[in-house]
C-alpha cells in the first residue's frame, strides 16, 4: 500500500515512526511527504524527538526526497491540496495530518486534485464531512472499502469510546462527564503571546493548567448514538509535554461496586481490545505511558464510588503516539478492505 503524509507536525512523524517500529511496514510504504518546511529541518526533526527518542533507521536527505533506511520519500512543500498531483504520485491513500482541514468542500479539494482517498487525523467539523468515522477497535469493521474520506476521530475520542462502551453494555450509562487532562499542544505558547483568538491560548503552556474547548461529547455521540445528549465533556491542558488522561464520572442504571466494575473492565479488555486497551491496577505516573501504543491505560487502582450508582474512573492514554498506532492500524485494514473489492 502506498501512503503519502500531508502534514508532517506530532502525528504526521509519530505515523512514519509507528510504521518504522511496526510488523506492518512489510504492506505499507510512504512515499511522498507534503511539507511547508524545508526538507533538511524535517530529517532532523525525524531523527531527533524530544519525546519518543532518536529514529530507529537511517535517516538521509537527497535533494528534495528524504531517505530511511532503503526507502526513497519525495518531498513537496504545497500550501494548498490542489497544488500537490496526488494522482501523479500513484498513491492508495493520503494521510492528513496537517489538521487544517475538516469541512467537506476543502476535502473534496484533494480528491479533486487527484487523491484517491483520505485518512483524516482528526474530526471532521460535522458528521457529514467525512464518508465515516472510526475508531479502529470500535467500529473498523464497518468500513466497506468504498469510501473517500474517513476520519480516525480523536485521541481523546480513541480513548473514551471502548471504555464507554464497555461500561454502557454492563451497567447502562444514565449520564457521563468527562474531563480530558491534556500534554501541551503546539497552538499554546511557551510564554505569554498575542496568538490566538481564545484567550486562554496566549497564556504559557509550561505554567499554568488551561482550559479548552473541546468536541469530546460530539465525537462520543457520532460514535455512540445511544448516549447522545447524555454525555459532557471539558478539557484542560496541563504542563507535560505528552501523556494525558481521562478522568470520567458516570452515573450508571444499577447498583455496583469498584469491585464488580474492575473486574468487567479487566475481562473485556482480557477479550475483546487486543492492542487497543490494556488495564493495570499498580501505582503509575502519566511518564510510564510514554511510547505507550494502546489507545487507553485503565487504571484501576483509582477507581471509585460514591454511592452504589456513581463511578468515578481513571484513563490514561499517549495522545500521540497511541493514537498514531490506530491510525496506522487503521490505513492497514482499510487497505485490505480495498484488496478484497478488488480481488
Amino acid at each position: 500500500m502506498r501512503i503519502a503524509i500531508n502534514g508532517y507536525g506530532r502525528i504526521g512523524r509519530c505515523f512514519l515512526r509507528a510504521l518504522q517500529e511496526s510488523p506492518l511496514r512489510a504492506d505499507i510504504s510512504v512515499v511522498a511527504i507534503n511539507e511547508p518546511a524545508d526538507v533538511e529541518s524535517m530529517a532532523y526533526l525525524t531523527r531527533f524527538d524530544s519525546t519518543h527518542g532518536r529514529f530507529p533507521g537511517k535517516v538521509e536527505v537527497r535533494g528534495e526526497q528524504l531517505r530511511i533506511d532503503d526507502k526513497v520519500i519525495e518531498v513537496s512543500h504545497a500550501r494548498t491540496p490542489e497544488s500537490v498531483d496526488w494522482r501523479a504520485l500513484g498513491i492508495d491513500l493520503l494521510v492528513e495530518a496537517s489538521g487544517r482541514y475538516a469541512g467537506r468542500r476543502e476535502l473534496d479539494a484533494f480528491l479533486e486534485a487527484g487523491c484517491p482517498r483520505l485518512l483524516l487525523s482528526h474530526p471532521g467539523h460535522a458528521a457529514s464531512d467525512v464518508d465515516r468515522t472510526i475508531v479502529f477497535g470500535s467500529n473498523h469493521e464497518s468500513l466497506t472499502g468504498d469510501e473517500r474520506l474517513v476520519s480516525a476521530a480523536s485521541c481523546t475520542t480513541n480513548a473514551i469510546v471502548p471504555v464507554l462502551a464497555i461500561l454502557d453494555a454492563a451497567f447502562d450509562i444514565d449520564h457521563a462527564l468527562m474531563t480530558t487532562l491534556h500534554s501541551v499542544m503546539n497552538d499554546q505558547p511557551p510564554i505569554d503571546g498575542y496568538h490566538h483568538a481564545d484567550p486562554r491560548r496566549t497564556r504559557s503552556a509550561m505554567q499554568s493548567m488551561i482550559p479548552v474547548a473541546t468536541g469530546l461529547a460530539r465525537g462520543v455521540a457520532r460514535l455512540l448514538p445511544q448516549l447522545a445528549d447524555r454525555v459532557e465533556a471539558k478539557a484542560i491542558r496541563v504542563p507535560v509535554t505528552n501523556v494525558s488522561a481521562i478522568d470520567l464520572v458516570t452515573t450508571l442504571s444499577r447498583r455496583t461496586s469498584v469491585a464488580e466494575i474492575n473486574a468487567c473492565l479487566q475481562q473485556a479488555v482480557d477479550g475483546g481490545f487486543p492492542g487497543q486497551l490494556a488495564y493495570t491496577e499498580e501505582a503509575h505516573a502519566s511518564i510510564d505511558f510514554n511510547h505507550s501504543p494502546y489507545s487507553a491505560i485503565i487504571d484501576a487502582s483509582q477507581t471509585r464510588m460514591s454511592g452504589p450508582q456513581l463511578a468515578n474512573l481513571l484513563i490514561w492514554f499517549d495522545n500521540e503516539w497511541g493514537f498514531a498506532n490506530r491510525m496506522l492500524e487503521l490505513a492497514a485494514f482499510w487497505g485490505r478492505r480495498l484488496t478484497r473489492k478488488v480481488t
